[in-house]
């Protein structure tokens, strides 16, 4: 930042909307989308905080620039103008970079940048660490993160490329065990389901690593493992996954396939020790 200071520094202090504007565009013509207030005010040092908070109002008025966070802007290109805002994989990692956040994409979001599209997601799902942030709901987009004690060991994480650089995102596994973990906030088993069917083709016997097994809980697994088993018609990936779990010393208490429906104990899978006490059907 210390040659866009020098670059900026002699201009007068009364054309300040000019300048940061300027400064944006020369943001813009070097791929850069996304700013702090703290760059910007290492950038124009004899402005006070207050007269580039002024301008950035303005700025934000006119749709050139919008908050996503206390402190952080994404720029707005001319081909976003109709949304008013960039898609959210273009400055998501920026922001969690700021926030100084490890993270991942997930859920459905993350199923569709493997290529299960069946449900476009109309909402972000981030995995992040404690303490919890509050949801992002800006022009149109909604970031929800989720919170967790402890993220995924590196090698259940790709990166994926942007426009704009790359997001971290769980690889089709753990996306799978997402799902089910967390399938309450993408609608329940059956739309978890329906998107496990087109995400396990990207899924091989050998991705079933001890990672996996030992950083998932029990129950997901042996839910994914019926529905791998019984659902979905990949016996093969269903196997390794029941026998990693041997392997690895998990062990199975009888527990029921839909946490929150009711408890009935005629149907019991004995191999995944589930009560199956809901019929799951794909959606369309």
């Amino acid at each position: 930042m210390w040659y866009l200071s020098q670059k900026y520094s002699h201009m007068v202090t009364d054309s300040n909307y000019k300048r940061l504007e300027f400064w944006i565009e020369d943001c813009q013509s070097r791929g850069k989308l996304a700013f702090s207030l703290s760059e910007l005010k290492q950038s124009f040092e004899n402005d006070t905080e207050t007269s580039l908070k002024r301008v950035l109002d303005r700025l934000s008025e006119k749709e050139k620039v919008v908050s996503v966070f206390k402190g952080y802007y994404v720029i707005v290109p001319p081909q976003y103008f109709s949304k008013g805002i960039l898609p959210t994989a273009m400055f998501i990692d920026g922001l969690m970079r700021y926030l100084d956040r490890k993270y991942y994409v997930a859920l459905l979001n993350a199923a569709a940048l493997h290529g299960a599209s069946h449900q476009q997601p109309q909402e972000y799902f981030i995995v992040t660490e404690y303490p919890v942030l509050r949801p992002t709901n800006k022009k149109g987009i909604k970031i929800n993160y989720i919170s967790t004690i402890q993220l995924p060991p590196k090698s259940l994480i790709e990166k994926k490329k942007t426009e704009t650089g790359y997001i971290n995102v769980s690889n089709p596994i753990l996306t799978a065990i997402d799902m089910i973990s967390y399938e309450k906030k993408i609608g329940g088993l059956n739309r978890a389901s329906t998107v496990i069917n087109e995400l396990i083709v990207s899924v091989k016997q050998k991705d079933i690593s001890k990672d996996v097994i030992n950083y998932a809980s029990v129950t997901s697994l042996q839910r994914l493992g019926f529905i791998l088993d019984e659902v979905v018609n990949r016996k093969d990936i269903a196997a390794k996954l029941f026998n990693q779990c041997k392997k690895e010393g998990k062990t199975f208490y009888l527990i029921l396939l839909k946490a929150s429906g009711e408890k009935k104990k005629e149907v019991v899978n004995e191999k995944w020790k589930l009560i199956i006490n809901t019929e799951i059907e794909f959606e369309n």
